[in-house]
């Protein structure tokens, strides 16, 4: 696991040194893709970069470029979801627990809160590299995803970047071990909402088929 985390951590920092901006907006796209580049280490090189080179480089347009970066690469994932991913989710959906009425409770749940789901959700590591796909399967509005994914992603971009500028030579090793900690939690709490769902769902099929039951063997 190390290995692999080390390859990606000079492959991101290699190009980003070498691209500048654009490196960050490639990264940051790729990552927002539902691709797993780890975001902590785009931003704060980009920070890092601008301890480095700050007549090259400023945070501001630092975070801005990895925002710019997260609205293509969503937009990307939320076109996926809503053109390839509803029909196989449709199709092949029921073999995961997936209904038709779930994906219409989803429909309605992005309706009334999608705007908050978005902004919120690009604050979260995990979850943000994935929310765009189930956005578009639910067919958000597709201007007010992409407003409220550059707004939220703002905050994140320029709290990382800053951050790896403060901390100057020791970027890499200070947010290492903070982030690899956050993401073991949100992924084990990830965990446990599927496993509730699924319970509760198992749970609501047999009440569901038990009540068909009753209604067959009333009917004439």
């Amino acid at each position: 696991m190390q290995s692999i985390f080390r390859v990606l951590f000079v492959w991101i920092t290699t190009n980003v040194e070498a691209m500048g901006y654009f490196g960050i907006v490639l990264m940051m796209g790729i990552e927002s893709a539902c691709i797993p580049l780890p975001s902590e280490i785009i931003m704060p090189f980009g920070g890092y970069l601008v301890y480095l080179h700050p007549e090259k480089y400023t945070i501001w347009w630092m975070g801005v470029a990895g925002a710019v970066g997260c609205v293509w690469g969503s937009a990307a994932a939320y076109w996926a979801g809503k053109y390839g991913g509803r029909p196989f989710v449709a199709k092949y959906g029921k073999y995961v627990l997936v209904r038709e009425k779930d994906m219409d409770k989803a429909d309605l749940w992005f309706k009334r809160h999608g705007d908050a789901a978005i902004f919120f959700s690009r604050l979260i590591p995990v979850v943000r590299t994935f929310i765009s796909f189930p956005a578009g399967i639910s067919r958000m509005h597709f201007w007010r995803f992409i407003i409220y994914t550059f707004l939220g992603s703002l905050p994140w971009c320029l709290g990382l970047a800053w951050a790896g500028k403060y901390l100057g030579k020791e970027w890499d090793t200070k947010l290492k071990a903070y982030f690899h900690g956050a993401d073991t939690v949100i992924v084990l709490v990830i965990l446990v909402i599927i496993g509730l769902y699924i319970y509760h769902h198992v749970k609501g099929e047999k009440e569901y088929q038990a009540e068909k039951a009753k209604q067959d063997k009333v009917k004439p």
